[in-house]
């Protein structure tokens, strides 16, 4: 069956047109954590959450495998993920810039399981982690929710490669 929508024009997806088309995606930020073995907190940002299962409670995590993080994701048992507030962005680009201290002067506390947890954060949950999945550039890393908690406000939202809010 044909009608006479307006079709999009599409090109090959190479790396640029790929990312390009993704970022029409609207997305929430998150800010994955954990501690390295010393027990000091690391954390990143990332746009590349979802929830998985229901039963068990499942949220995956897309990580770059050039990501300083990524190793200590990898030795974690348990990670945090924070998701931000529309007043939150300047910790969402904190999180996002290369470098290994990224909380710094950054506020924190130890949730239920120890996990570095964001105070004011739209939400939390805290994970024990099941597997990492190899994905072309990136580990999918797949983790079971042991504690979660929310309060009411407005999510920071990621459209079109900036920050944006709903109306």
């Amino acid at each position: 069956m044909s009608s006479n929508a307006t079709r999009i024009p599409c090109t090959p997806a190479g790396a640029d047109s790929f990312r390009r088309t993704c970022a029409r995606f609207a997305t929430g930020i998150a800010v994955v954590t954990a501690l390295d073995r010393a027990g000091s907190p690391h954390g990143m940002t990332a746009n590349s959450f979802t929830s998985v299962s229901l039963e068990p409670p499942l949220v995956l995590i897309c990580i770059d495998n050039r990501a300083a993080i990524l190793k200590h994701l990898l030795a974690a048992e348990a990670i945090g993920i924070n998701i931000l507030t529309e007043g939150q962005s300047a910790l969402s680009v904190r999180f996002a810039r290369p470098g290994e201290d990224r909380f710094g002067a950054v506020e924190w506390y130890a949730g239920e399981m120890g996990v570095p947890l964001i105070p004011d954060a739209l939400a939390v949950f805290e994970c024990v982690v099941r597997q990492f999945v190899e994905a072309g550039d990136h580990q999918v890393l797949i983790a079971e929710a042991r504690y979660v908690g929310w309060r009411e406000e407005r999510p920071l939202v990621y459209w079109n490669s900036g920050y944006g809010v709903l109306e």
